[in-house]
């Protein structure tokens, strides 16, 4: 199996945990970076760590939960090896995955529910990246 690393601010918090024990229930490893309460706290904090780690290839993949998913995902993207996407919706974790080789999946916690989480999670951990002419184009992200 794989080893996730998993970030939440207070509006994802939830998810996360259940997230979290849905993982490890499949036979994931699992690195909580935080938010640990619904507390308001900066996604920043937490966005960066699972970035660096996912970066630093010392985790197969991230999760990232936010309220929108837009400020995690966009701090992560910061990373040269990440390629954070935001996800509301089975097919776009699907493409996210096979397409771009994404590597980190941002939820937006306040606009889906969360057994529709789970089953973007399921997508995008089961998902391979197609390669062929998609590579060409995933080399051109980094800067």
């Amino acid at each position: 199996m794989m080893t996730i690393a998993i970030g939440a601010d207070h509006a994802g918090f939830d998810y996360k945990q259940r997230i979290i024990s849905y993982l490890q229930d499949n036979g994931h490893q699992v690195k909580d970076f935080g938010t640990q309460s619904v507390d308001s706290v900066d996604y920043p904090d937490f966005a960066h760590p699972v970035a660096s780690g996912v970066n630093g290839k010392e985790f197969s993949m991230g999760i990232l939960i936010c309220g929108s998913a837009n400020g995690v995902a966009m701090t992560a993207n910061k990373y040269q090896s990440v390629r954070a996407a935001i996800c509301w919706n089975e097919e776009l974790a699907i493409l996210a995955r096979n397409h771009n080789d994404a590597n980190i999946l941002c939820l937006p916690a306040r606009f889906i529910s969360y057994v529709l989480s789970e089953k973007i999670l399921a997508v995008f951990i089961k998902e391979q990246f197609e390669g062929g002419r998609h590579q060409r184009r995933v080399d051109k992200v980094s800067c």
